[in-house]
């Protein structure tokens, strides 16, 4: 299973650097939350992808007594969604923004602090 979402994570990130590294703001967006899914499975698969059952400690026991599923990745990942979803609601609204102000999405049109530069002087 773990090659197979190896597999899964590499074509993620060539998706995501592929929709990053274009001009369009919204494009971007979707490859930024598209990294950040592909390193959520990476973590989730840093930690063992194995059939146990909840980490669960019986009574008067130190430690669980059979295989048990890692708790930490579930948890690391589970937080980083909720942070990628807080991330992309608020750059999607800065994009909205962006578009109203500016009329358009072109990052390179989005110079409204350097000098547009004469194309047909010498």
């Amino acid at each position: 299973m773990e090659p197979l979402l190896a597999i899964l994570v590499g074509a993620m990130t060539a998706a995501a650097i592929y929709l990053m590294l274009d001009r369009n703001l919204l494009r971007f967006l979707f490859g930024l939350i598209l990294i950040s899914n592909a390193a959520n499975l990476t973590i989730f698969a840093a930690g063992r992808l194995t059939p146990g059952k909840p980490p669960l400690v019986p009574e008067g026991a130190d430690a669980p007594l059979s295989l048990v599923a890692n708790a930490l990745p579930q948890a690391l990942v589970l937080t980083a969604i909720v942070i990628g979803f807080g991330l992309f609601a608020f750059a999607l609204v800065l994009a909205l923004r962006a578009y109203e102000a500016l009329g358009t999405l072109d990052t390179t049109e989005m110079r409204l602090a350097e000098p547009r530069e004469d194309r047909d002087a010498p």
